[in-house]
């Protein structure tokens, strides 16, 4: 078996051999991903095309020149020499874990992948009957008001305090150019946070939410996948890592190496692809000062329509 797992690393380099060499006198690592000065002039098209909404370090995407870099790292090499549990801390905390932290980090997401009570409350919805992203989107929802306190009495602001986060930025619509940075109209409340930790484990805003996402994706995905062709869900188990619990929670067996290994670098494909349609859709909601769980709720929103295709093809 580690042998065949071996052969799939291989396949991995060999691809990064064939891929198109970069132009002399180029980085793609870190040229691609400079800064931005602004403000900067472009040009829009229909549907945003074009548009410049933000600059980032964590990943940058070319489809046409074939690269994809996570904060700096080229795509190939954390496939061959990576996990996806190393790969989520990388884009989380922006380097490589060492050994402990990985430790650390793996047991961490091992525990928040078993969602039982919001499992059992997903399961009196007609998920067989849903488009695939919506179950996604209210399995979402699901776990926002079950691991959180933000729908609770404490979470609610003061009717003295609460200021709507749609006002607009003023200044920057000042002339002749406006200031150079926004400067909002309205301002993060100040929650009253439960004095009981246990209460409060997560507050919908932390790093600890984005792990709980990362491991309760892959429950809520394998669930609704399951529900769809009339099956219970699975709980996952504590013995596997990220990958074969996906895949075991789907099909009920233990991946092979192989199996594993091939969906380990297809998630480490899919961790990050710069501006696409549901990071931009995350990125708006956020910015309103709505939580993760609601900004990546946005997210799989705006995949609804692809979702719709995939599910047409497999009525089909």
């Amino acid at each position: 078996m580690e042998r065949t797992k071996r052969y799939v690393t291989e396949l991995i380099l060999g691809a990064k051999g064939e891929a198109p060499a970069a132009p002399k006198g180029t980085n793609p690592i870190f040229d691609q991903m400079r800064g931005i000065d602004w403000p900067i002039r472009c040009t829009v098209g229909p549907g945003l095309e074009g548009a410049i909404a933000c600059k980032s370090r964590v990943g940058f995407v070319n489809g046409s020149e074939g690269t994809l870099i996570y904060r700096g790292y080229d795509i190939f090499d954390l496939c061959a020499h990576s996990t996806f549990e190393e790969v989520s801390y990388l884009l989380l905390y922006g380097d490589l874990p060492t050994e402990s932290e990985l430790a650390s980090f793996e047991s961490r997401l091992n525990e928040y992948r078993f969602l039982p009570n919001t499992l059992r409350t997903l399961m009196n919805a007609p998920v067989e009957r849903m488009n695939p992203m919506a179950a996604l989107r209210l399995g979402t929802n699901l776990m926002h008001q079950r691991q959180t306190w933000r729908d609770s009495e404490d979470a609610r602001p003061s009717l003295e305090d609460a200021i709507a986060s749609d006002e607009d930025s003023i200044p920057m619509e000042t002339r002749p150019t406006g200031e150079r940075h926004a400067i909002y109209e309205f301002q993060r409340r100040h929650l009253r946070r439960p004095t009981d930790p246990r209460l409060a484990p997560d507050d919908a805003e932390s790093m600890d939410s984005c792990i709980h996402l990362i491991a309760g994706m892959a429950t809520l995905a394998a669930a609704i996948g399951r529900l769809r062709r009339g099956r219970l869900p699975i709980e996952p188990d504590p013995e596997l890592g990220h990958a074969a619990n996906l895949l075991y929670m789907m099909t009920g067996r233990r991946p092979t190496p192989v199996e594993e290994r091939v969906m380990d670098v297809s998630l480490i494909l899919h961790a990050d692809h710069g501006m696409n349609a549901s990071t931009f859709a995350c990125l708006v909601v956020a910015s309103t000062m709505s939580d993760i769980y609601f900004s990546v709720d946005a997210g799989i929103g705006a995949l609804y329509v692809f979702s719709s295709i995939l599910n047409s093809c497999e009525l089909t």
